[in-house]
């Protein structure tokens, strides 16, 4: 396990489904020590309905989450390269972060972590497919940093 980074900054490819839930979920689990925000390579999608659904499941709330894109972090003063750690979820926003902290001590790790939007028949198999990503998505976490209040 490594210690709590003081900032990560989680990224996929549209911010609507897996990099809110694991924002959603790092800040459930570690609470405000850690300095967690999430991004997409592009923002043209609103958070996902199943998404909020499965989250809400654990006690995490991201109904209100706005998607934004890298490009609108930048816009704001809030670049790639700031965050100690930056963990992709999707070849496509590992691809760009890459690019984009290239040179800087920023950490990139990639997670790959399924895309659930395609998957299942029906209310409840799609449920099912995003249950799967989020607990995949708490397995790296818990991986990484521990399981909530064990971390270094």
């Amino acid at each position: 396990m490594k210690p709590l980074p003081q900032s990560v900054l989680f990224c996929c490819d549209h911010n609507a489904v897996r990099s809110p839930m694991a924002e959603g979920l790092m800040k459930k689990f570690y609470g405000a020590g850690t300095y967690v925000q999430s991004a997409g390579v592009r923002n043209d999608l609103e958070i996902d309905g199943f998404c909020v659904a499965v989250c809400e499941e654990m006690g995490v709330e991201i109904a209100r989450h706005r998607s934004r894109s890298f490009e609108e972090m930048e816009e704001t003063g809030e670049v790639l390269s700031s965050f100690d750690v930056v963990v992709a979820l999707s070849e496509r926003s590992r691809d760009l972060a890459a690019l984009q902290t290239q040179g800087f001590h920023t950490d990139l790790e990639y997670w790959p972590i399924m895309d659930p939007t395609a998957k299942g028949e029906g209310r409840e198999a799609k449920l099912d497919a995003y249950r799967a990503a989020r607990d995949q998505i708490i397995a790296q976490i818990t991986a990484h940093w521990g399981a909530p209040g064990e971390e270094l």
